[in-house]
């Protein structure tokens, strides 16, 4: 699914549903923003949004505790599912969506390029996926805002609307 497909389809079932979404971005650097920002009408779903790329920035601004960025470094599903929360909670949405990983060209404390982890939380819970992706690093970039917009689509899918 391409990325702008991707991002028209969540932000269509988040105003369908009358809810709102926020990202915390590391590796995508803003561009999971950008993608949504896109679709006409984003403006009655997409709350905002934090560009994490430092990792005392997770903490600081994302709430992702210092303890487990300390243990496991960035790159980290839990790391992601922690970014997904912290933007929830703080942008005050219904949905968070995180993005964290190594884009290349080098490997980055010993994660190879293209390890991403992706992450959506909701009023119910959290759901995060790890992907190993090929290719440079734009198609890394590329390929994770698309997975963790189509998460959130899955993720809108299996709860349902609040009334």
């Amino acid at each position: 699914m391409e990325m702008s497909v991707a991002a028209a389809a969540a932000v269509h079932a988040l105003v369908e549903r009358r809810e709102t979404m926020a990202t915390a971005e590391s590796l995508t650097g803003g561009l999971v923003a950008a993608t949504i920002v896109e679709i006409p009408g984003v403006s009655a779903v997409y709350r905002g949004g934090l560009v994490v790329y430092a990792t005392d920035l997770k903490a600081r601004l994302a709430g992702v505790p210092e303890a487990l960025l300390a243990e496991r470094g960035p790159v980290d599903g839990d790391v992601a599912t922690a970014l997904a929360e912290g933007v929830r909670e703080r942008c005050g949405a219904d949905w968070g969506l995180a993005t964290t990983g190594v884009a290349g060209p080098e490997p980055q404390d010993g994660k190879p390029v293209g390890l991403v982890y992706v992450a959506v939380a909701g009023r119910s819970g959290s759901t995060m996926r790890e992907l190993k992706l090929d290719g440079n690093r734009e198609a890394v970039r590329t390929e994770s805002v698309t997975a963790v917009l189509q998460l959130l689509t899955d993720s809108l899918r299996a709860q349902p609307a609040r009334l």
